[in-house]
């Protein structure tokens, strides 16, 4: 059993809230130097720039996970995790066909820069990438799992499209057996506030800056049935068995 330091939000200068300095080459950097062995990228309604992360990330040792962070029809952020770049790019072009179409104004909300594994700029999202999309909270979940992926309801302890905030509570009816805490001193308090006993919760950074990423700590590590020389491929194909065994509960 290994123990793999983890974090599954961040987001890339491709999210118009991402800083410019977020680029593949510096995230996969910065993960190497704060000790973190699994990283996902996961911008707002887009996968466009995990094709560079993960060739930056495969210089600098890091294993990479190709991921969006959905925003739902409710405006309620969701992480979408998958365990090949080849399904995150299919899933990528499945919610590019559902959202909702409004031209960025780079100069209120921030630029939308696709780089390629040199971080060079090859080109721009026209359109605003954090308005919500036509796919609903309930129905994510299904569409990842038909690309491989899974889905869980991001930051459920933050305001800003937090599923709890949106809903007045954490949506059971929808079957999620993960969800993403943000902090994690929160932990006990929403376990018991909102019934989340035999949920598992992830503690993730949603970087948008780079000194915002997690570092190398015991508390965010997660243990993959896998020995610490396993090859890559391997790891992910644990850790990715053991989060589809949880990810899914019987609504209520």
């Amino acid at each position: 059993m290994g123990k793999y330091t983890y974090d599954f939000h961040v987001h890339s200068c491709l999210s118009p809230c991402g800083d410019a300095d977020n680029t593949p080459n510096n995230i996969a950097g910065m993960a190497r130097l704060n000790g973190v062995r699994i990283m996902a990228l996961t911008d707002h309604n887009s996968s466009r720039n995990c094709p560079a992360f993960f060739a930056a990330a495969q210089r600098y040792g890091v294993i990479p996970i190709a991921g969006m962070e959905l925003t739902t029809s409710e405006d309620i952020h969701a992480v979408c995790l998958f365990e090949t770049l080849d399904a995150a790019l299919a899933f990528n072009d499945e919610v590019d066909a559902r959202r909702v179409r409004v031209t960025n104004r780079a100069d209120v909300f921030g630029e939308q820069l696709i780089l390629d594994e040199e971080d060079n700029v090859v080109g721009h999202e026209e359109d605003l990438l954090i308005n919500a999309t036509t796919i609903a909270l309930d129905e994510a979940p299904e569409l990842a799992a038909k690309y491989d992926g899974i889905c869980y309801p991001a930051h459920i302890d933050r305001q800003a499209n937090g599923a709890i905030e949106v809903l007045g509570d954490f949506p059971h009816y929808a079957g999620f057996g993960i969800a993403e805490l943000h902090d994690r001193s929160k932990a006990e308090e929403y376990v018991g506030k909102y019934a989340l006993e035999g949920i598992r919760l992830l503690f993730s950074s949603d970087a948008h800056y780079l000194d915002q990423l997690r570092e190398d700590d015991d508390n965010d590590a997660i243990e993959i049935d896998v020995g610490e020389d396993a090859e890559d491929e391997q790891v992910l194909k644990c850790l990715f068995d053991d989060l589809r065994a949880c990810a899914r509960r019987e609504p209520r």
